[in-house]
Formats: structure tokens, C-alpha cells, sequence
């Protein structure tokens, strides 16, 4: 069955779901987006989900125009549409129409079923590489729509046999384009907690870890990463997934570590009975 959308409360299939030209969305990037899939059938830390995405829409004063009830309802509808046993939901509101291209009149919600793209196996087995690059996100507490430097590094990401890109500034880390980071030293969690958007799988690792760690949520150097026992990377999609290279520096010995094994092993036990 194809993916359906909801915008402004009509539903109708995502190929003919259509938004104007002069949505300030497309002409100014002001919009703001949320994502979470489902684990049979059910989505996945709905209340988490939707208060990042109310604080999302505040941080940009973006009205949101629904109710978090009406929005829970319209979201189940759209996974009974879709007819898979799991899929992911994308939550986009834009500054919707203007006349001008600068004044907003009322905004635009769209929320929209999707397949999931699950990593490969095989990298939760070997570890992913990745490239680093200075920068840090404007306003990095929302889910912008504003992914112009994960685009701009694509070709640059794919050159260098690499999945990713790692965010930092200054010495400072401080997260993937889509995903949050830790790193293992002497078996403490350590997590940056500046300049991050505090992902909903980062507080679900953070939450299963506590009785078997000791964590620290701190500004993090650059080279801390290089030098750690292990480093992992975590997002709705991800889970956790281990990091075992950042441009030429191998992490460690080079092989997914115990730790990020263990929590991948929680947090996959976690979401089998969800």
C-alpha cells in the first residue's frame, strides 16, 4: 500500500500530496521537522517525541497548529494506511504560504508515513567511518529543516569511504548530521551535552545505562574521541551504532567494543516487546 500524508488535515497519498511555491519553507528554509518510527505497529516514545517537537516549534515561533491528541490520532491512521509492520513518521511544519516571501500567514503541518532505511548488518558488526568538519548548527536544541552542510559534504563523505560526518568546533565535538555521539574511556560513558540536539535515543541509552555505568554529560575535545576505548553514534534509525574510524584515525583496535555491544543488546531488547 503506498505512504500517505497529512497536511493541514487533509490525508491523500504522498505522490499527489502537493505544496505550493510560495511556501516560506521552500523560499527562506524556515521550517522545522521531527522523525520517530514504530516498533510493532506502535510508535516509539511518542510523549518524547512530540515535546521536542512543540520545543521545536517554539524555539523557531512556529505556531503549531494541532493538538498533541488529534496529532497521536492522525499519526495511527497513517500507519494503518500504510498496511507495513513498522515505518517511520516525519512531522514537517513550514512558515507556510506568503505573499511577500517574508511575512508568515499560517503555517503548514505535514505528517508523512515513510519506509525505514535501516543500517546494514554488516556495520553494526565492523563499525562505521567518518569524516570530521568544523561546524557547529545554528540553533542546534531544534530540528531544523536546514541540512545545507550534510549536502554540501555528500561528495566528500562518499570519497573518503565514509557514512557520515562528525560536527565540531573549536576542539570540541559536538554531533553527527542526523545522530548523537559518545565515547567509552576506562568504562565511563562519556556524551557531549553543548551544541547537541539531545536526540530521543540518546535519552534512551542514557536511561539504560545508568545502572551499569558511570556517565558524564560534558563538553568533549576532539581529541578524547580519537583516543577513546570506543565510540558509537546513536539515532532512531541507528540504535546504537559503533564508530571504529574518524578520517585516518582507527578508534582503538579498530573492532566494536563490549560497551556499545552491551547497550545495543539493551536497547534491542527494549523495542522487542515495545
Amino acid at each position: 500500500m503506498p505512504h500517505h500524508c497529512y497536511l493541514n488535515g487533509v490525508v491523500s497519498p504522498v505522490e499527489t500530496t502537493n505544496i505550493h511555491i510560495t511556501d516560506l519553507g521552500l523560499l527562506r528554509g524556515y521550517g522545522l521537522f521531527d522523525y520517530f518510527r514504530t516498533y510493532n505497529g506502535r510508535p516509539f516514545q511518542w510523549d518524547w517525541y512530540w515535546e521536542r517537537f512543540e520545543r521545536s516549534s517554539k524555539l523557531m515561533r512556529l505556531p503549531n497548529p494541532i493538538l498533541k491528541e488529534d496529532a497521536y490520532k492522525a499519526v495511527l491512521s497513517l500507519i494503518e494506511q500504510c498496511g507495513l509492520t513498522d515505518c517511520g513518521i516525519r512531522f514537517v511544519l513550514t512558515g507556510g504560504y506568503s505573499e511577500d516571501s517574508v511575512k508568515m500567514s499560517k503555517p503548514n503541518l505535514l505528517i508523512i508515513s515513510e519506509d525505514i532505511h535501516p543500517v546494514k548488518q554488516k556495520e553494526y558488526e565492523t563499525g562505521i567511518k567518518v569524516i570530521s568538519h568544523e561546524y557547529v548548527r545554528d540553533y542546534p536544541d531544534l530540528k531544523s529543516t536546514d541540512y545545507k552542510h550534510l549536502m554540501i559534504l555528500q561528495a566528500d563523505i562518499k570519497d573518503a569511504g565514509a557514512t557520515d560526518v562528525l560536527f565540531h568546533k573549536r576542539g570540541y565535538i559536538s554531533e553527527l548530521s542526523r545522530s548523537n555521539v559518545f565515547l567509552v574511556k576506562n568504562n565511563v560513558l562519556i556524551t557531549p551535552n553543548r551544541k547537541i540536539l539531545r536526540g530521543i535515543t540518546r535519552k534512551v541509552v542514557l536511561e539504560l545505562a545508568k545502572d551499569h555505568f558511570k556517565i558524564e554529560e560534558r563538553n568533549v575535545e576532539l581529541k578524547e574521541l580519537l583516543e577513546a576505548d570506543e565510540a558509537f553514534t546513536t539515532s532512531s534509525t541507528k540504535k546504537v551504532l559503533p564508530i571504529t574510524q574518524i578520517d585516518n584515525k582507527i578508534i582503538a583496535d579498530g573492532k566494536v567494543g563490549k560497551t556499545t555491544k552491551f547497550l545495543l543488546d539493551l536497547i534491542n531488547e527494549k523495542v522487542k516487546n515495545w
